[in-house]
């Protein structure tokens, strides 16, 4: 791949946006237990986040049913804490409000995460990292892992009372998006080849996690659950993915090179929005 089908270096992930049958219970879900702030709310929708940085947008789509766990859609979203005090604080209050949707906690080496169920079926990562200086190479491929991290340890540790009393600490953002995909292969040639995410590790087969400037992963596809799925029919869950890349001028490039691979674009002068293969769809905008 040449420089210039790489994604720009300082490309991030922007909000995920869902689909939900409830909006005032969602909502209490991102505001009340994973502690973020609403910034905007409409009629139909609820826009969350940190200070000015939205992570989770919630759209009320009442008619529509749950996909099957089965089809492809998203796996996870993950957002990303600056301080192990602030991932600690969202840890325990979700823990503690929702006690029965935490399904497990690993630390990858490069961070510490910790999974959870939102009260309609959506995978929640909530995570911190390490600073990259502390980050492993070997051979030019990052090293991580699955190590057991103890829940009740990390927040013996690293729970403060003036986190737990509020009020909210510390940004957060969205760090990575997980996706349920049919087959690696066509993610790799969508999400590397077209789009220009670079390939930071792999499970044979199974799963794809992929990056801009070598960033742990950006964007992750896996086949554990819905390998051989098709296109995705409108259902709740996922609706949109931002990315944001640095320039307008990224953003031309971006628009160009999917538009000369066949991918059909839809630009509205200040965002380019596409499908991949499972009908996920894309916005992309600039930073400047």
């Amino acid at each position: 791949m040449t420089d210039h089908e790489i994604i720009a270096a300082d490309t991030t992930m922007g909000p995920v946006t869902l689909l939900v049958g409830d909006l005032d219970a969602m909502t209490k879900y991102y505001r009340d237990a994973v502690s973020l702030r609403v910034l905007e709310e409409a009629a139909n929708t609820v826009t969350l986040g940190r200070g000015t940085r939205p992570v989770i947008i919630l759209e009320h789509a009442p008619e529509l049913k749950h996909a099957s766990p089965r089809e492809a859609g998203l796996f996870h979203t993950a957002i990303l804490f600056e301080t192990e005090e602030a991932l600690a604080a969202a840890v325990y209050s979700v823990a503690h409000s929702y006690p029965n949707t935490f399904t497990g906690s690993s630390d990858h080496l490069v961070s510490k995460a910790f999974y959870f169920t939102d009260p309609e079926g959506n995978g929640v990562e909530l995570y911190w990292d390490r600073d990259r200086s502390a980050w492993s190479w070997t051979h030019g491929t990052l090293e991580m892992s699955t190590l057991y991290l103890d829940p009740n340890a990390f927040l013996q540790e690293h729970l403060t009372e003036a986190a737990v009393a509020g009020p909210v600490i510390g940004g957060a953002s969205v760090g990575h998006v997980h996706l349920q995909v049919g087959d690696v292969e066509t993610a790799r040639q969508f999400y590397v080849n077209l789009l220009g995410f670079e390939t930071m590790g792999e499970l044979p087969g199974t799963a794809l996690f992929v990056s801009a400037g070598g960033y742990h992963h950006h964007m992750a596809m896996n086949t554990w659950n819905s390998r051989g799925a098709g296109p995705r029919q409108l259902a709740l869950g996922l609706s949109r993915i931002d990315i944001t890349v640095p320039s307008d001028d990224d953003l031309g490039a971006l628009a160009e090179r999917m538009t000369h691979h066949g991918i059909q674009t839809r630009d509205d002068g200040r965002t380019i929005s596409f499908d991949d293969p499972w009908a996920n769809t894309i916005m992309v905008g600039s930073a400047h």
